[in-house]
Protein backbone atom coordinates (compact mmCIF):
# COMPACT_ATOMS: atom_id res chain seq x y z
CA UNK A 1 0.00 0.00 0.00
CA UNK A 2 1.21 3.37 -1.08
CA UNK A 3 1.91 5.90 1.57
CA UNK A 4 -0.36 8.79 1.66
CA UNK A 5 1.89 11.93 1.96
CA UNK A 6 0.98 14.13 4.62
CA UNK A 7 3.69 16.95 5.54
CA UNK A 8 2.51 17.73 9.30
CA UNK A 9 0.67 15.44 11.71
CA UNK A 10 -1.29 16.87 14.57
CA UNK A 11 -1.71 14.75 17.65
CA UNK A 12 -4.75 14.94 19.72
CA UNK A 13 -5.00 13.70 23.03
CA UNK A 14 -8.32 12.21 24.37
CA UNK A 15 -8.72 15.35 26.70
CA UNK A 16 -8.19 17.87 23.91
CA UNK A 17 -11.90 17.56 22.32
CA UNK A 18 -12.33 21.18 21.71
CA UNK A 19 -13.78 21.78 17.99
CA UNK A 20 -12.60 25.71 18.63
CA UNK A 21 -9.36 24.67 18.33
CA UNK A 22 -7.14 27.52 15.53
CA UNK A 23 -6.14 24.48 14.29
CA UNK A 24 -8.72 24.00 12.79
CA UNK A 25 -9.78 26.86 11.15
CA UNK A 26 -8.43 25.95 7.66
CA UNK A 27 -8.51 22.47 5.94
CA UNK A 28 -5.60 21.45 4.41
CA UNK A 29 -4.75 18.23 2.54
CA UNK A 30 -1.39 18.47 4.04
CA UNK A 31 -2.49 17.85 7.60
CA UNK A 32 -3.56 14.76 9.17
CA UNK A 33 -5.31 15.13 12.72
CA UNK A 34 -4.38 11.57 14.90
CA UNK A 35 -6.66 10.22 17.45
CA UNK A 36 -5.78 6.91 18.99
CA UNK A 37 -7.07 4.53 21.87
CA UNK A 38 -4.38 2.78 23.51
CA UNK A 39 -3.36 0.63 26.55
CA UNK A 40 -0.62 2.95 27.60
CA UNK A 41 -3.69 5.64 28.43
CA UNK A 42 -6.10 2.55 29.80
CA UNK A 43 -3.43 0.84 31.85
CA UNK A 44 -1.72 3.20 33.38
CA UNK A 45 -4.09 2.95 36.65
CA UNK A 46 -7.52 1.38 36.91
CA UNK A 47 -10.06 3.30 35.74
CA UNK A 48 -13.86 3.22 35.99
CA UNK A 49 -15.28 1.59 33.13
CA UNK A 50 -17.56 4.64 32.01
CA UNK A 51 -14.85 6.67 32.50
CA UNK A 52 -13.26 4.45 29.01
CA UNK A 53 -16.25 4.52 27.60
CA UNK A 54 -16.99 7.69 27.51
CA UNK A 55 -13.36 8.92 26.29
CA UNK A 56 -13.23 6.84 23.63
CA UNK A 57 -16.90 7.86 22.65
CA UNK A 58 -15.92 11.24 22.66
CA UNK A 59 -13.19 11.13 20.52
CA UNK A 60 -14.81 8.89 17.92
CA UNK A 61 -17.24 11.60 17.57
CA UNK A 62 -14.58 14.00 17.55
CA UNK A 63 -12.95 12.43 14.37
CA UNK A 64 -16.56 12.40 12.64
CA UNK A 65 -16.85 16.18 13.28
CA UNK A 66 -13.23 16.57 11.41
CA UNK A 67 -14.14 15.01 8.51
CA UNK A 68 -17.18 16.43 8.47
CA UNK A 69 -15.59 19.12 8.27
CA UNK A 70 -13.24 17.90 5.12
CA UNK A 71 -10.67 17.21 7.61
CA UNK A 72 -8.11 14.50 7.05
CA UNK A 73 -7.92 11.94 10.45
CA UNK A 74 -6.33 9.01 11.03
CA UNK A 75 -8.25 7.25 13.43
CA UNK A 76 -6.73 4.38 15.40
CA UNK A 77 -9.19 2.09 17.04
CA UNK A 78 -8.21 0.15 20.59
CA UNK A 79 -8.86 -3.25 18.68
CA UNK A 80 -7.14 -2.17 15.61
CA UNK A 81 -4.19 -4.56 14.12
CA UNK A 82 -1.65 -1.83 13.52
CA UNK A 83 -2.16 0.00 16.89
CA UNK A 84 1.22 -0.96 18.82
CA UNK A 85 -0.71 0.59 22.01
CA UNK A 86 1.56 3.60 22.54
CA UNK A 87 1.30 7.01 21.75
CA UNK A 88 4.48 7.39 20.91
CA UNK A 89 5.09 3.93 18.84
CA UNK A 90 2.00 4.75 16.65
CA UNK A 91 3.46 8.29 15.67
CA UNK A 92 7.16 7.28 14.90
CA UNK A 93 5.27 4.30 12.52
CA UNK A 94 2.45 6.96 10.97
CA UNK A 95 5.60 9.57 10.58
CA UNK A 96 7.23 6.85 8.20
CA UNK A 97 3.57 5.70 7.07
CA UNK A 98 2.90 9.38 5.42
CA UNK A 99 6.19 11.05 4.88
CA UNK A 100 5.26 13.10 7.54
CA UNK A 101 8.24 16.25 8.02
CA UNK A 102 6.74 17.94 10.85
CA UNK A 103 3.99 16.63 13.96
CA UNK A 104 2.54 19.07 16.34
CA UNK A 105 1.00 18.45 19.10
CA UNK A 106 -1.16 20.48 21.89
CA UNK A 107 0.11 20.90 25.53
CA UNK A 108 -0.52 18.33 27.67
CA UNK A 109 -2.04 18.97 30.93
CA UNK A 110 -0.92 15.58 32.64
CA UNK A 111 2.91 15.50 33.38
CA UNK A 112 3.78 12.05 32.49
CA UNK A 113 2.60 13.07 29.33
CA UNK A 114 4.27 16.00 28.90
CA UNK A 115 7.43 14.35 29.88
CA UNK A 116 6.75 11.49 27.20
CA UNK A 117 6.48 13.84 24.59
CA UNK A 118 8.97 16.02 25.37
CA UNK A 119 12.00 13.41 25.48
CA UNK A 120 10.08 11.93 22.27
CA UNK A 121 9.95 15.18 20.46
CA UNK A 122 13.64 15.94 21.69
CA UNK A 123 14.82 12.66 20.16
CA UNK A 124 13.15 13.16 16.40
CA UNK A 125 14.63 16.87 16.58
CA UNK A 126 18.09 15.40 16.76
CA UNK A 127 17.33 13.34 13.52
CA UNK A 128 15.77 16.79 11.40
CA UNK A 129 12.53 16.39 12.44
CA UNK A 130 10.35 18.70 13.26
CA UNK A 131 8.30 18.63 16.43
CA UNK A 132 6.13 21.48 18.10
CA UNK A 133 4.21 21.49 21.14
CA UNK A 134 1.28 24.47 20.95
CA UNK A 135 -0.71 25.93 23.21
CA UNK A 136 -4.44 24.05 23.85
CA UNK A 137 -6.06 27.52 24.45
CA UNK A 138 -8.24 26.28 26.84
CA UNK A 139 -7.18 27.58 30.54
CA UNK A 140 -7.27 31.23 31.40
CA UNK A 141 -3.74 30.84 32.86
CA UNK A 142 -0.09 29.30 31.96
CA UNK A 143 1.38 26.71 33.39
CA UNK A 144 3.59 28.85 35.54
CA UNK A 145 1.31 31.99 36.43
CA UNK A 146 0.23 30.66 40.08
CA UNK A 147 3.76 29.89 40.67
CA UNK A 148 4.97 33.37 39.30
CA UNK A 149 2.31 34.49 41.65
CA UNK A 150 2.75 32.98 44.83
CA UNK A 151 6.72 33.26 44.59
CA UNK A 152 8.48 33.62 47.87
CA UNK A 153 5.69 32.55 49.96
CA UNK A 154 5.05 29.79 51.76
CA UNK A 155 1.05 28.47 52.01
CA UNK A 156 -0.56 29.40 48.73
CA UNK A 157 -4.09 30.76 49.58
CA UNK A 158 -6.74 30.29 46.80
CA UNK A 159 -8.43 33.18 48.01
CA UNK A 160 -5.39 35.25 46.58
CA UNK A 161 -5.24 33.35 43.45
CA UNK A 162 -8.94 33.88 43.42
CA UNK A 163 -8.99 37.67 44.02
CA UNK A 164 -6.23 38.03 41.17
CA UNK A 165 -7.95 36.16 39.02
CA UNK A 166 -11.26 38.36 39.64
CA UNK A 167 -9.67 41.90 39.02
CA UNK A 168 -7.12 40.33 36.19
CA UNK A 169 -10.11 39.20 34.13
CA UNK A 170 -13.06 41.32 35.40
CA UNK A 171 -15.41 38.84 36.39
CA UNK A 172 -18.31 39.53 39.03
CA UNK A 173 -16.33 43.38 39.28
CA UNK A 174 -18.01 46.57 40.28
CA UNK A 175 -14.88 48.34 38.95
CA UNK A 176 -11.34 47.04 38.84
CA UNK A 177 -10.56 46.73 42.20
CA UNK A 178 -13.90 46.21 43.79
CA UNK A 179 -16.35 42.80 43.70
CA UNK A 180 -19.99 42.94 42.85
CA UNK A 181 -21.78 43.41 46.06
CA UNK A 182 -18.60 44.33 48.27
CA UNK A 183 -17.06 41.32 48.51
CA UNK A 184 -14.92 38.25 47.03
CA UNK A 185 -16.57 35.44 48.57
CA UNK A 186 -20.16 34.61 49.73
CA UNK A 187 -19.33 31.09 51.31
CA UNK A 188 -21.25 31.87 54.49
CA UNK A 189 -24.56 31.91 52.31
CA UNK A 190 -23.76 27.93 50.57
CA UNK A 191 -23.93 26.31 53.72
CA UNK A 192 -27.54 25.06 53.99
CA UNK A 193 -28.24 21.22 54.32
CA UNK A 194 -30.76 20.23 51.91
CA UNK A 195 -34.44 18.33 53.03
CA UNK A 196 -36.09 18.14 50.12
CA UNK A 197 -36.87 20.99 48.86
CA UNK A 198 -36.79 22.42 46.87
CA UNK A 199 -36.50 19.53 44.62
CA UNK A 200 -33.51 18.30 42.70
CA UNK A 201 -34.00 19.05 38.73
CA UNK A 202 -34.70 15.69 36.13
CA UNK A 203 -31.20 14.22 34.92
CA UNK A 204 -30.94 16.88 31.82
CA UNK A 205 -28.21 14.45 30.35
CA UNK A 206 -29.00 12.55 26.93
CA UNK A 207 -28.55 9.01 26.96
CA UNK A 208 -26.45 7.10 24.27
CA UNK A 209 -26.55 3.69 23.15
CA UNK A 210 -22.49 2.08 23.44
CA UNK A 211 -23.02 -1.40 23.69
CA UNK A 212 -21.06 -1.83 20.79
CA UNK A 213 -17.61 -0.01 21.54
CA UNK A 214 -17.89 -1.51 24.98
CA UNK A 215 -18.07 -5.08 23.69
CA UNK A 216 -14.84 -3.88 21.35
CA UNK A 217 -13.11 -2.46 24.49
CA UNK A 218 -13.78 -5.71 27.13
CA UNK A 219 -12.53 -8.21 24.10
CA UNK A 220 -9.18 -6.53 23.42
CA UNK A 221 -8.34 -7.07 27.29
CA UNK A 222 -8.23 -3.56 28.55
CA UNK A 223 -9.48 -4.28 32.52
CA UNK A 224 -11.87 -2.04 34.60
CA UNK A 225 -14.07 -1.69 37.50
CA UNK A 226 -17.32 0.22 38.44
CA UNK A 227 -20.92 -0.58 36.20
CA UNK A 228 -20.13 0.09 33.03
CA UNK A 229 -23.84 1.37 31.92
CA UNK A 230 -23.17 0.50 28.09
CA UNK A 231 -26.33 1.15 26.48
CA UNK A 232 -27.19 4.05 28.49
CA UNK A 233 -24.11 6.30 28.93
CA UNK A 234 -25.01 9.64 30.03
CA UNK A 235 -22.07 12.20 29.94
CA UNK A 236 -21.92 14.33 26.80
CA UNK A 237 -19.88 13.16 23.98
CA UNK A 238 -19.53 16.46 21.70
CA UNK A 239 -19.55 19.98 22.33
CA UNK A 240 -23.37 20.39 20.84
CA UNK A 241 -24.44 18.07 23.72
CA UNK A 242 -21.98 19.39 26.32
CA UNK A 243 -23.68 23.31 25.77
CA UNK A 244 -27.26 21.72 25.73
CA UNK A 245 -25.98 20.90 29.29
CA UNK A 246 -24.73 24.21 30.34
CA UNK A 247 -27.73 25.54 29.38
CA UNK A 248 -29.72 23.44 31.39
CA UNK A 249 -27.59 23.57 34.66
CA UNK A 250 -28.10 27.31 34.01
CA UNK A 251 -32.24 27.05 33.66
CA UNK A 252 -32.52 24.36 36.41
CA UNK A 253 -29.90 24.13 39.15
CA UNK A 254 -27.44 27.21 39.12
CA UNK A 255 -30.39 29.66 41.22
CA UNK A 256 -30.37 26.65 44.02
CA UNK A 257 -26.54 26.08 43.20
CA UNK A 258 -25.10 27.89 45.90
CA UNK A 259 -27.23 27.67 48.70
CA UNK A 260 -26.97 24.09 49.02
CA UNK A 261 -23.66 23.54 47.46
CA UNK A 262 -22.27 21.68 50.78
CA UNK A 263 -25.41 19.83 51.48
CA UNK A 264 -25.36 15.79 50.96
CA UNK A 265 -28.60 13.58 51.02
CA UNK A 266 -29.26 10.02 50.22
CA UNK A 267 -32.32 11.29 48.42
CA UNK A 268 -30.18 12.60 45.91
CA UNK A 269 -27.05 12.07 43.75
CA UNK A 270 -26.26 15.04 42.27
CA UNK A 271 -28.43 17.61 44.12
CA UNK A 272 -27.56 21.15 42.06
CA UNK A 273 -24.26 20.14 40.88
CA UNK A 274 -23.34 20.69 37.10
CA UNK A 275 -22.37 17.60 36.06
CA UNK A 276 -20.46 19.67 33.68
CA UNK A 277 -16.57 18.76 34.66
CA UNK A 278 -16.25 16.13 32.42
CA UNK A 279 -17.18 18.08 29.76
CA UNK A 280 -14.79 20.84 30.87
CA UNK A 281 -11.79 18.41 31.40
CA UNK A 282 -11.72 17.23 28.19
CA UNK A 283 -12.05 20.89 26.65
CA UNK A 284 -15.70 20.33 24.80
CA UNK A 285 -16.23 23.86 27.00
CA UNK A 286 -14.15 26.42 27.18
CA UNK A 287 -14.10 27.83 31.04
CA UNK A 288 -14.76 31.37 29.64
CA UNK A 289 -17.81 30.65 28.70
CA UNK A 290 -19.15 28.61 31.42
CA UNK A 291 -17.98 31.68 33.81
CA UNK A 292 -19.97 34.13 31.79
CA UNK A 293 -23.16 32.37 31.29
CA UNK A 294 -23.21 31.97 35.64
CA UNK A 295 -21.81 36.02 36.12
CA UNK A 296 -24.76 36.36 32.99
CA UNK A 297 -27.53 34.79 34.95
CA UNK A 298 -26.86 36.68 37.69
CA UNK A 299 -26.82 39.89 35.86
CA UNK A 300 -30.06 38.81 34.24
CA UNK A 301 -31.83 37.87 37.54
CA UNK A 302 -32.09 34.42 37.19
CA UNK A 303 -29.47 33.30 39.78
CA UNK A 304 -28.88 35.19 43.24
CA UNK A 305 -25.13 36.36 43.65
CA UNK A 306 -23.99 34.31 46.34
CA UNK A 307 -24.80 30.94 43.51
CA UNK A 308 -22.84 32.83 40.56
CA UNK A 309 -19.93 33.35 42.96
CA UNK A 310 -19.81 30.42 44.74
CA UNK A 311 -19.98 28.28 40.96
CA UNK A 312 -17.63 30.82 39.25
CA UNK A 313 -15.07 30.28 41.92
CA UNK A 314 -15.07 26.31 41.03
CA UNK A 315 -14.05 27.22 38.04
CA UNK A 316 -12.29 30.44 37.26
CA UNK A 317 -10.67 29.90 41.20
CA UNK A 318 -10.10 26.48 41.98
CA UNK A 319 -9.69 24.98 38.72
CA UNK A 320 -7.43 27.12 37.78
CA UNK A 321 -5.33 27.41 41.39
CA UNK A 322 -5.25 23.84 41.51
CA UNK A 323 -3.49 23.22 37.58
CA UNK A 324 -0.70 25.91 38.59
CA UNK A 325 -0.54 24.15 42.18
CA UNK A 326 0.21 21.04 39.86
CA UNK A 327 2.55 22.27 37.59
CA UNK A 328 4.51 23.99 40.15
CA UNK A 329 5.53 20.98 42.22
CA UNK A 330 5.05 17.97 39.71
CA UNK A 331 6.83 15.69 39.68
CA UNK A 332 7.73 15.20 43.43
CA UNK A 333 4.39 16.31 44.54
CA UNK A 334 2.76 13.40 43.66
CA UNK A 335 4.96 11.41 46.50
CA UNK A 336 3.85 13.28 49.04
CA UNK A 337 3.04 11.85 52.41
CA UNK A 338 3.24 14.38 55.13
CA UNK A 339 1.57 12.38 58.13
CA UNK A 340 3.23 9.31 57.36
CA UNK A 341 -0.18 7.38 56.65
CA UNK A 342 0.41 4.00 54.95
CA UNK A 343 -3.04 2.25 55.89
CA UNK A 344 -4.54 -0.15 52.62
CA UNK A 345 -7.57 1.44 50.94
CA UNK A 346 -10.53 -0.61 52.57
CA UNK A 347 -11.62 -3.66 50.53
CA UNK A 348 -15.53 -1.87 50.08
CA UNK A 349 -13.73 1.07 48.19
CA UNK A 350 -14.48 -1.54 45.44
CA UNK A 351 -18.11 -2.03 46.37
CA UNK A 352 -19.58 -0.10 48.49
CA UNK A 353 -20.49 -2.49 51.38
CA UNK A 354 -20.17 -0.96 54.39
CA UNK A 355 -22.73 -0.32 57.07
CA UNK A 356 -21.45 3.62 57.24
CA UNK A 357 -24.66 5.23 54.95
CA UNK A 358 -22.51 8.43 54.40
CA UNK A 359 -20.05 6.08 52.73
CA UNK A 360 -22.17 3.47 51.20
CA UNK A 361 -24.31 5.87 49.23
CA UNK A 362 -20.89 8.17 48.39
CA UNK A 363 -18.65 4.90 47.41
CA UNK A 364 -21.40 2.99 46.12
CA UNK A 365 -22.86 5.80 43.84
CA UNK A 366 -19.05 6.29 42.30
CA UNK A 367 -18.86 3.08 41.07
CA UNK A 368 -22.42 3.55 39.66
CA UNK A 369 -22.25 6.82 38.07
CA UNK A 370 -18.36 7.11 38.18
CA UNK A 371 -19.11 10.43 39.71
CA UNK A 372 -19.71 12.17 43.50
CA UNK A 373 -19.90 15.57 43.86
CA UNK A 374 -16.99 17.58 46.10
CA UNK A 375 -18.60 17.54 49.44
CA UNK A 376 -18.80 13.37 48.98
CA UNK A 377 -15.26 13.44 47.61
CA UNK A 378 -14.07 15.64 50.59
CA UNK A 379 -16.13 15.38 53.47
CA UNK A 380 -17.41 11.97 52.83
CA UNK A 381 -15.31 9.85 50.79
CA UNK A 382 -11.86 11.55 51.49
CA UNK A 383 -12.83 12.52 55.11
CA UNK A 384 -13.02 8.57 56.14
CA UNK A 385 -10.03 7.64 54.21
CA UNK A 386 -7.31 10.64 56.04
CA UNK A 387 -9.18 9.96 59.35
CA UNK A 388 -8.86 5.88 59.38
CA UNK A 389 -5.06 6.79 58.05
CA UNK A 390 -5.31 5.02 54.15
CA UNK A 391 -2.12 5.33 51.88
CA UNK A 392 -2.39 8.73 50.48
CA UNK A 393 -1.20 7.07 47.32
CA UNK A 394 -3.85 4.44 47.22
CA UNK A 395 -6.02 7.06 47.25
CA UNK A 396 -5.04 9.35 44.77
CA UNK A 397 -4.73 6.33 42.50
CA UNK A 398 -8.36 4.89 43.29
CA UNK A 399 -9.86 9.10 42.76
CA UNK A 400 -7.83 9.08 39.39
CA UNK A 401 -9.65 5.63 38.31
CA UNK A 402 -13.09 6.14 39.77
CA UNK A 403 -14.37 9.63 38.70
CA UNK A 404 -15.30 10.47 34.91
CA UNK A 405 -13.56 14.29 35.09
CA UNK A 406 -10.63 12.60 36.63
CA UNK A 407 -7.18 13.86 34.99
CA UNK A 408 -4.23 14.31 37.66
CA UNK A 409 -3.55 17.63 36.65
CA UNK A 410 -6.67 18.70 38.30
CA UNK A 411 -7.24 15.36 40.82
CA UNK A 412 -3.43 15.22 42.39
CA UNK A 413 -3.68 18.21 44.09
CA UNK A 414 -7.33 17.93 45.03
CA UNK A 415 -6.71 14.22 46.74
CA UNK A 416 -3.18 15.14 48.34
CA UNK A 417 -3.36 18.50 48.79
CA UNK A 418 -6.92 18.87 49.88
CA UNK A 419 -7.98 15.85 50.91
CA UNK A 420 -4.99 14.09 52.24
CA UNK A 421 -3.28 16.77 53.93
CA UNK A 422 -0.57 14.74 52.42
CA UNK A 423 1.56 18.20 51.17
CA UNK A 424 1.43 19.34 54.78
CA UNK A 425 -0.77 22.22 54.32
CA UNK A 426 0.66 23.86 50.79
CA UNK A 427 -2.42 24.00 49.47
CA UNK A 428 -5.01 23.74 52.13
CA UNK A 429 -4.93 26.02 55.22
CA UNK A 430 -5.90 22.59 57.61
CA UNK A 431 -7.08 18.89 57.04
CA UNK A 432 -10.55 19.11 56.22
CA UNK A 433 -11.93 16.29 58.76
CA UNK A 434 -15.12 16.18 60.87
CA UNK A 435 -16.60 13.68 63.18
CA UNK A 436 -20.58 13.13 62.72
CA UNK A 437 -22.05 15.97 63.82
CA UNK A 438 -20.81 17.77 60.60
CA UNK A 439 -22.11 15.10 58.63
CA UNK A 440 -25.81 14.99 60.19
CA UNK A 441 -26.15 18.72 60.18
CA UNK A 442 -25.01 18.75 56.59
CA UNK A 443 -26.96 15.42 55.49
CA UNK A 444 -29.48 13.35 56.40
CA UNK A 445 -27.67 9.45 56.82
CA UNK A 446 -27.60 9.21 59.98
CA UNK A 447 -31.41 8.87 60.67
CA UNK A 448 -31.21 5.59 59.33
CA UNK A 449 -27.88 4.09 59.80
CA UNK A 450 -26.25 0.98 61.80
CA UNK A 451 -24.22 3.46 63.58
CA UNK A 452 -24.94 5.43 66.26
CA UNK A 453 -23.88 9.81 65.56
CA UNK A 454 -23.60 10.70 68.96
CA UNK A 455 -21.70 7.91 70.13
CA UNK A 456 -17.44 7.64 70.84
CA UNK A 457 -16.64 4.59 72.18
CA UNK A 458 -19.55 2.05 71.74
CA UNK A 459 -19.87 -1.14 69.59
CA UNK A 460 -21.91 0.79 67.19
CA UNK A 461 -20.62 4.27 67.71
CA UNK A 462 -19.99 6.06 64.12
CA UNK A 463 -16.58 5.08 63.33
CA UNK A 464 -16.00 8.45 62.21
CA UNK A 465 -16.05 10.36 65.72
CA UNK A 466 -13.42 8.01 67.83
CA UNK A 467 -10.95 8.29 65.01
CA UNK A 468 -11.95 12.08 64.88
CA UNK A 469 -10.51 12.84 68.18
CA UNK A 470 -7.71 9.96 67.41
CA UNK A 471 -6.30 11.88 64.34
CA UNK A 472 -5.75 15.09 65.76
CA UNK A 473 -4.01 13.27 68.71
CA UNK A 474 -1.86 11.22 66.76
CA UNK A 475 -0.65 14.20 64.90
CA UNK A 476 -0.82 16.92 67.59
CA UNK A 477 2.70 17.95 67.04
CA UNK A 478 2.08 18.70 63.56
CA UNK A 479 -0.96 20.41 63.92
CA UNK A 480 -1.38 22.03 67.51
CA UNK A 481 -0.41 25.43 66.69
CA UNK A 482 -2.61 25.67 63.58
CA UNK A 483 -4.49 28.63 63.93
CA UNK A 484 -7.58 27.16 62.71
CA UNK A 485 -7.89 24.02 64.61
CA UNK A 486 -6.95 25.36 67.77
CA UNK A 487 -10.75 24.62 69.59
CA UNK A 488 -9.96 21.03 69.28
CA UNK A 489 -7.04 21.05 71.00
CA UNK A 490 -8.65 22.90 74.01
CA UNK A 491 -11.03 20.12 74.08
CA UNK A 492 -8.14 17.36 74.13
CA UNK A 493 -6.22 18.96 76.69
CA UNK A 494 -9.44 18.88 79.15
CA UNK A 495 -10.42 14.65 78.46
CA UNK A 496 -8.56 12.90 81.48
CA UNK A 497 -6.06 10.17 80.05
CA UNK A 498 -8.38 7.79 80.30
CA UNK A 499 -10.36 9.16 78.05
CA UNK A 500 -7.62 9.52 75.66
CA UNK A 501 -6.37 5.71 75.59
CA UNK A 502 -9.83 4.88 75.32
CA UNK A 503 -10.14 6.81 71.78
CA UNK A 504 -7.06 5.41 70.89
CA UNK A 505 -7.81 2.18 71.79
CA UNK A 506 -11.48 2.37 70.03
CA UNK A 507 -9.26 3.59 66.43
CA UNK A 508 -7.19 1.20 66.53
CA UNK A 509 -9.45 -1.63 66.80
CA UNK A 510 -11.34 0.70 63.77
CA UNK A 511 -8.23 0.80 61.71
CA UNK A 512 -7.46 -3.02 62.29
CA UNK A 513 -11.27 -4.33 60.84
CA UNK A 514 -11.44 -1.36 58.39
CA UNK A 515 -12.62 -3.78 55.80
CA UNK A 516 -15.58 -4.93 58.05
CA UNK A 517 -16.79 -1.31 58.98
Amino acid sequence: MTPTPARTLRLILGDQLNPLHPWFENVSEDVVYVLMEVRQETDYVLHHAQKILAIFAAMRDFARQLREAGHRVRYINIDSPSNRQSLTDNLDALITHCGATTVQYQAPDEWRLDAQLAAWRDGLISQGLCVEMVGSHHFYTERDEAARLFEGRRNWLMEHFYRHMRRQHGVLMETPIKPVGGQWNFDHDNRQPWRGSPPEPTDWRQQHDHQAPWQTIVASGVASFGEPRAGQLAWPLNRAEALQHLDAFIQHALPHFGQFQDAISQQSWRLFHSLLSFALNVKMLSPREVVARAEGAWREGHAPLAAAEGFIRQILGWREYVRGVYWAHMPGYAQHNKLAHQGPLPAWFWTGETRMACMAQAIGQSLEQAYAHHIQRLMVIGNFALLVGVNPQAVHRWYLGVYIDAFEWVELPNTLGMSQFADGGLLATKPYVSAAAYLDRMGDHCAGCHYQKKERLGERACPFNALYWDFHIRHAPLLRHNPRIGMVYKQIDKMTPEAIAAIQTKAKDLQARVDTL
